[in-house]
């Protein structure tokens, strides 16, 4: 009879049944459907915050220390605790304060994430609370650069690369010593960052642009925004520079120099590729830049400041312009900075007087009384 119900199971099917489902329940909660929840959670983690516009080496660096913590221990994240987490960056982890508080804030905001997407489902089937491993104990406070990122003064610059620039003829490597004074002083002119330099290609400068010539640069974007492209300037003694470098150095490294998307700076090698070299060398990474700026300012830099790196000849692109006549909004363009009160904070050692300054008002008043006496 169609529709007639089936005929009940026997008790020995009715077993059947009950240790099936048992085995679907122990198979959904064992250690490997543990790893696999991990990898899904990873997974959608990286999808939400790519859909928040993060870049792909800011997701990876959000996601590498969890992975970095849990593969130490053999665990996944939920099954951490505060005291294996002290123990992994008290010892093998260790590294400096700011490395260490960068990744202990990603395990924070990943654990944010799993606590509200996945807590039910990791309770559920596992029988664990997400709870992040971080504490009021072990959370590392940002102690922040409190000290005054204070610049070489314009006219000591001014003798450091007077010196450099003398002693490049007497290189062993002439062309890398060459790269590596334009790119400082490039950077000085223009105020870039490290990364931004060492990715500029040939075909991003455009010599008709402006009076003197612009070029692109990738740099961050304001407020975890993610990267975007911005004209840097060359200014007179940057473009004169730049010119030079690119018609009588830029040729002797070993790779095309006639290819627009090779690196303006390039590493000194080519990298070989199935056993073949490839055409466009690899840029300059600014790692080693930083330690070529800061072994050229211990050699050929004298005054208070003795040591140079990237990021201070960026405040001293700033403070030098400010101190020369360059309005606040001018300098905020120079620098990419979306709001001034940043482009405020690299002027914090411009020169000022408020006693002469007090002076001067009082001055002004005194001569106005005796116009109107």
């Amino acid at each position: 009879m169609i529709g007639a119900p089936p005929p009940a199971n026997g008790p020995e099917e009715g077993l059947a049944d009950v240790l099936t489902l048992q085995r679907r329940a122990e198979a959904s909660s064992s250690p490997q459907a543990e790893r696999d929840l991990f990898q899904d959670t990873l997974a959608e983690y990286c999808w939400a915050r790519d859909v928040a516009g993060l870049a792909a080496s800011t997701l990876n660096r959000l996601v590498q220390p969890v992975i970095e913590v849990c593969a130490f221990y053999d665990t996944v994240p939920w099954r951490l605790t505060p005291r294996e987490l002290d123990q992994y960056f008290a010892g093998a982890g260790k590294r400096g304060h700011a490395t260490v508080r960068k990744k202990i804030t990603g395990i924070d905001l990943y654990f944010a994430f799993l606590e509200q997407r996945y807590a039910g489902e990791v309770l559920r089937r596992f029988g664990a609370a997400v709870e992040s491993p971080i504490d009021a104990f072990n959370r590392p406070h940002h102690r922040g650069d409190f000290g005054l990122r204070i610049p070489p003064s314009a006219k000591e610059m001014t003798a450091f690369f007077a010196s450099w620039r003398d002693e490049l003829a007497l290189a062993r490597k002439y062309p890398v010593a060459v790269r590596d004074y334009v790119m400082a002083k490039i950077a000085y002119v223009s105020g870039v960052r490290a990364a931004e330099l060492c990715q500029v290609r040939l075909g991003d400068v455009h010599w008709d642009s402006g009076q003197w010539g612009r070029y692109l640069v990738r740099g961050k974007g304001a407020r975890g925004s993610g990267p975007r492209e911005r004209e840097a300037f060359l200014f007179a003694e940057g473009r004169q520079l730049l010119w030079w470098y690119v018609e009588e150095v830029r040729g002797q490294f070993p790779d095309d120099a006639s290819d627009p998307y090779a690196p303006m700076f390039p590493s000194e090698r080519l990298p070989s590729a199935f056993g073949v070299d490839v055409a466009i060398a690899p840029p300059l990474h600014p790692d080693t830049f930083r330690r070529t700026l800061k072994a050229a300012s211990r050699h050929h830099l004298s005054g208070t400041v003795t040591v140079l790196f990237p990021h201070l000849l960026r405040h001293a692109c700033a403070t030098h312009n400010y101190e020369a006549g360059m309005p606040l909004w001018d300098v905020q363009v120079l620098l990419g900075h979306q709001w001034p009160t940043t482009t405020v904070g690299y002027l914090a050692t411009v020169k000022g007087d408020p006693e002469r300054a007090s002076l001067e008002s009082s001055r002004r008043a005194v001569r106005r009384l005796s116009w109107e006496s």
